[in-house]
């Protein structure tokens, strides 16, 4: 089931075409990567989700039904721009967002208490929030976001000036978030994030959606079918034997003796006569596929080569 539908939706400023035509489906409980690079529509798009703008064509569908102001309190935004009241408390400002959600005073007090302990910011519940460091600053902005317990949750670019150890406690969040029911657009230029916590992802680029799927089928389905033997033996002779089999790579032959050879097979029915060949004159100890990455992928996808 889907918990977010995009319709053709298109959006354009003045001359500027931000969205053309973009059309994607977000599954209930999925973590959905929103990628591009700047420029490409992707804040824009989360804008029109949460009824920010609104789009010169097409929908947005949330579960089921054509998005209402109501749907709103049912989403947490993080947005990359953050702004905070720097002179409210800290505490009194998280309140106040609370409220705008839809929570009572008494009810937001108890949540954000439990949330402030869990990432280690009670102490900083009376302090200004001109005090508090871009560290500090962005987990309330975590907090707040995700304390409604909202179907749905878009982080724009979250891990932003985080260091690796607050940045492995947000991601670790998230996802027990979604292990919860929660569904999330997760909007980043980090492809290892990506490949860690995403399930699906749309690459938008020059306002269009170019590519969409599951991770791991996109990374499967855009490989070159290039492949990694591991082996110990004579190296000459492999490379003579695989000589008019393959394509030869790369070559690294290793003091301890076991080797390494990267290879290119030009088509699957080939890979079974290559590995029998390899074994055949040396002890093959491991034969793969090299999976490209999200970020390779992304590159080819931006440049127009997949």
């Amino acid at each position: 089931m889907n918990l977010l539908t995009i319709e053709n939706v298109s959006k354009s400023f003045a001359k500027h075409t931000a969205l053309d035509d973009v059309s994607l489906t977000i599954p209930q409980g999925s973590i959905y990567g929103l990628l591009g690079p700047n420029g490409a529509g992707k804040t824009t798009l989360l804008r029109i989700i949460n009824r920010i703008t609104a789009p010169d064509k097409g929908r947005v569908l949330f579960d089921g039904h054509d998005i209402t102001p109501e749907d709103v309190y049912s989403i947490g935004y993080l947005p990359e721009e953050r702004g905070l009241y720097k002179k409210m408390k800290v505490g009194e400002q998280a309140i106040f967002f609370a409220r705008l959600k839809g929570m009572s005073k008494s009810e937001a007090t108890s949540k954000l208490r439990e949330w402030f302990d869990k990432f280690g910011i009670n102490e900083w519940w009376n302090k200004e929030v001109g005090e508090l460091s871009k560290g500090m600053a962005q987990k309330m902005q975590f907090i707040v976001t995700v304390m409604h317990n909202p179907k749905l949750l878009i982080f724009d670019e979250p891990f932003s000036g985080f260091d690796p150890i607050n940045a492995n406690l947000l991601k670790s969040e998230i996802l027990e978030l979604r292990d919860k029911g929660a569904t999330i657009i997760f909007s980043t230029h980090n492809m290892s994030s990506v490949e860690e916590i995403c399930d699906h992802i749309t690459l938008i680029n020059k306002s269009r959606n170019i590519l969409s799927g599951n991770v791991e089928e996109i990374r499967h389905k855009h490989g070159s079918n290039i492949f990694e033997a591991v082996y110990r033996g004579n190296e000459a002779a492999l490379l003579a034997a695989l000589d008019k089999r393959c394509e030869i790579l790369e070559s690294k032959p290793s003091p301890t003796g076991i080797n390494r050879i990267k290879l290119h097979i030009a088509s699957d029915s080939e890979v079974r006569g290559v590995i029998a060949t390899a074994n055949e004159c040396v002890e093959l100890r491991s034969f793969s596929e090299i999976i490209p990455s999200m970020n390779d992928i992304f590159i080819r996808a931006v440049n127009g080569n997949l």
